[in-house]
């Protein structure tokens, strides 16, 4: 598979999710709405099989192809969070996060075919990855709900839409936690040791505990729902700054393991 084929598949891809949105917005039949967004991914995940074939490795070395998965699982959490609570909007808002990432990956693709280090040659490295950005479309929805309720939501807040960012936020934060302990094992067996404070595991666990705090303070306070939702905002933050804004922190060049993908 050439990268030259990724327009093709994106936009089929992207034209079957915004029919699913479409369908879901008007409160159409839920099997349209299921049908073209699993089309969707079905045509994407295609291309995603086809890179990897054709690289002869994951898809996963640089910050272009991790794009792919989260262009990908986007539209997957959207997904599964209509079919779970009926949101309408949102595969809208999914479809919309991932034709970011799609229009990044078009515009810079950063997709180099480079067989993988040696310490990348792990069968923990899929599985550590793959979790790891299911976990963050998971939270990326949650935070996309967190910004509609502070800055778009006109009524009062209700209860079951704070609902939806604690189960985000639960899903998210279990898959983020799956994918620390499949990291530390990979870590263990590429590098001898499960934790070595390395600043992309420094932000990785300042995110955690982040998270966890959100977790803490909704099952502590739960009336007090407005600096829970800016706690979610923080915390998305420091995710954005555990997955690629570690690379451009001074502290980490030529010192983190985790930026092989700048090589």
């Amino acid at each position: 598979m050439s990268w030259e084929y990724f327009i093709l598949f994106a936009v089929v891809a992207l034209v079957c999710w915004s029919l699913g949105a479409f369908a879901a917005w008007k409160g159409k039949k839920t099997v349209w709405a299921y049908g073209f967004t699993l089309l969707g991914l079905a045509v994407f995940f295609c291309f995603i099989l086809g890179m990897w074939v054709s690289l002869e490795r994951p898809p996963m070395r640089t910050m272009g192809e991790t794009r792919l998965w989260y262009s990908f699982f986007l539209p997957l959490a959207g997904l599964i969070t209509y079919i779970r609570w009926k949101y309408k909007w949102i595969l809208s808002f999914s479809c919309v996060l991932s034709l970011v990432f799609i229009c990044i990956n078009i515009f810079k693709p950063e997709i180099h075919n480079k067989t993988l280090m040696p310490a990348l040659q792990s069968p923990w490295f899929a599985p550590h990855v793959i979790v790891y950005m299911f976990a963050y479309a998971m939270l990326g929805a949650a935070v996309v709900m967190a910004i509609y309720l502070l800055w778009f939501k006109k009524e009062e807040i209700e209860r079951k839409e704070m609902d939806l960012c604690d189960n985000l936020t639960y899903v998210g934060l279990a898959f983020m936690t799956l994918g620390m302990l499949t990291g530390a094992i990979w870590a263990k067996e590429a590098w001898g040791h499960y934790w070595a404070w390395d600043p992309k595991e420094t932000w990785a666990a300042a995110t955690w505990f982040s998270y966890l705090t959100y977790i803490h303070f909704r099952l502590g306070k739960p009336l007090k729902v407005r600096p829970a939702l800016v706690i979610l905002l923080v915390s998305f933050v420091l995710l954005q700054m555990c997955w690629y804004g570690i690379n451009y922190l001074p502290s980490a060049q030529g010192v983190s393991v985790h930026t092989y993908n700048l090589n």
